[in-house]
């Protein structure tokens, strides 16, 4: 079994660095991913530059990522003018977020979580129009920062809705890191039974509790075969109080490969990026791996 993980420290790792990165330090971010065995790396947002500006230079980034064959580069858009400098920036895939919560949704994307899920359709369809592979990621399917609890049946319906606007993989994201393993499973089996097999499912999951390689662990024996990490384990959300990073992808890839599962990233290649990372951040990135190394030694 094969396990793809969606490299995300281009976009959910950087945005919530009080750090801006210079365009050409992310390009070479990057190549570095790309060249240790990323097929799929979240490049950019086309957010608002004043609410994101550590994506603010999105245009610039795409124009000089290493094209190689076999690799996708995706953009994450939150509405029809972020669609519309995607397709001039020559992305591949677009990732369309929804907050299930109503408040974070409104803190995120100042509207409802309504009116993000009709502008998620337009976006879906216009975007499979031009070619583009389409993910639909529901943020704060496990939690919510300021509302608690999240309803699972309303992340149930808004996956259907998704589904039904022709989102070609669903992302069920635990945006603040308070999943644990049951609940993975539970919204895995709700999702399935509402809208099938088909679009597949991918997980994006935050490390904030300690929960977030138990809740990949979870998925992938439930037969997810799409996780999203982030180099050194940085990121977190600019709206979401006490975010911290994404799980790790050193320390993911060493978790997958040791199980027996192959993710076609190259750990050695890979780990000199978390202290590429931490210089150009001012900090030690979170990741384990990079501190312990691989075993058995190289």
């Amino acid at each position: 079994m094969d396990v793809t993980i969606v490299e995300v420290s281009p976009r959910d790792g950087l945005q919530n660095e009080s750090v801006i990165l210079s365009t050409e330090a992310k390009v070479e971010l990057v190549a570095r991913l790309v060249a240790a065995g990323a097929r799929r790396v979240e490049a950019v947002s086309f957010a608002h530059p004043r609410l994101v500006p550590a994506m603010a230079d999105a245009e610039a980034v795409m124009e000089r990522v290493p094209r190689a064959e076999g690799v996708a580069y995706a953009g994450l858009v939150l509405n029809r003018r972020g669609l519309d400098r995607a397709l001039v920036a020559g992305v591949d895939e677009v990732n369309m977020v929804v907050c299930v919560s109503e408040t974070f949704n409104q803190r995120n994307q100042n509207a409802s979580t309504e009116e993000s899920m009709q502008a998620a359709a337009d976006v879906l369809g216009r975007a499979r129009e031009e070619g583009l592979f389409t993910t639909l990621t529901l943020a704060t399917s496990f939690g919510c920062p300021f509302e608690g609890e999240v309803d699972p049946g309303r992340v149930v319906e808004l996956a259907a809705l998704g589904a039904a606007a022709g989102a070609q993989e669903l992302c069920l994201a635990d945006t603040i890191g308070v999943g644990v393993p049951s609940q993975v499973r539970d919204l895995a089996a709700r999702v399935r039974d509402a809208v099938g097999p088909s679009p597949p499912l991918r997980f994006h999951f935050h490390n904030t509790r300690n929960t977030g390689f138990a809740n990949a662990v979870a998925a992938v024996e439930l037969g997810a075969m799409v996780l999203d990490a982030s180099a050194g384990g940085i990121g977190g959300c600019p709206f979401a109080p006490k975010a911290t990073g994404n799980i790790a992808t050193d320390d993911l890839v060493f978790l997958l490969e040791r199980m027996g599962l192959d993710t076609g990233w190259d750990l050695e290649a890979l780990l000199p990026t978390a202290a590429f990372l931490g210089a150009l951040l001012g900090h030690e990135v979170p990741a384990l791996l990079p501190r312990a190394g691989t075993f058995p030694p190289a």
